[in-house]
């Protein structure tokens, strides 16, 4: 069989379809490399304090080109929110499913929200300086972090429902008080590590989780 050679047109061809697509690529490694840095800034200033000035200077970047990777600041904040929540999502939730259901998947759930949070006491978290910056300013920026936060408590309210299926928590426990508990940990270990600086924290939120499951464990047979 005899190959035919590539005419000029059809290399033209392919060479600009080649082009295109490492144009596309580029496009978005700088668009990631943007919507990081932008992160970083939230974490230190609150999702209101973006600007587009703001993070052309940190990402070293003119104004007009952080501009064309998102059209508007409001964008800007919700590529900010999605960015954080996908990667939540691969700290906390996708490595605990690895655990079996019940108690060793809401224990790891919980593990890893705490390491999590530790890491966050020095740069903040996005969820918890956006709800203070958007709890009463509708719009999508506060849809967003809303809709986020919600997913979250729905992943953890089920990890407790399945614990609750598989015996490891009683009949009696009420799961949605157990859910609110738990997401009160994590907002008390926020303010007294990061705010109050009050040392043993950390060792606190452990122990008052410990103390959660052996109040709503199986009733013990007499």
């Amino acid at each position: 069989m005899t190959l035919r050679p590539i005419s000029p047109p059809e290399r033209d061809e392919r060479s600009s379809e080649e082009g295109v697509v490492r144009t596309l690529h580029k496009g978005r490694q700088t668009k990631a490399a943007i919507v990081d840095a932008a992160l970083g800034l939230a974490s230190q200033i609150g999702l209101e304090g973006l600007s587009i000035g703001a993070l052309a200077e940190v990402s070293g970047m003119s104004k007009s080109g952080v501009f064309a990777h998102f059209g508007s600041r409001e964008e800007m904040q919700l590529s900010v929110i999605r960015e954080y929540h996908e990667r939540f999502e691969r700290e906390v939730f996708y490595p605990a499913l690895a655990k079996g259901r019940g108690l060793p998947r809401l224990q790891a759930l919980f593990d890893n929200w705490i390491h999590r949070t530790t890491i966050e006491i020095d740069s903040g978290c996005i969820y918890i300086s956006g709800a203070v910056e958007f709890d009463d300013r509708p719009g999508s920026v506060r849809d967003a972090l809303a809709s986020s936060v919600t997913t979250w408590q729905t992943a953890l309210q089920r990890a407790v429902e399945q614990a609750q299926s598989q015996h490891h928590l009683g009949q009696h426990a009420d799961t949605h008080q157990i859910a609110f508990e738990i997401h009160g940990l994590i907002l008390a270990l926020h303010y007294e590590a990061r705010f109050l600086r009050k040392p043993g924290a950390l060792e606190r939120a452990r122990r008052a989780f410990s103390q959660i499951m052996e109040r709503n464990g199986p009733a013990k047979q007499v």
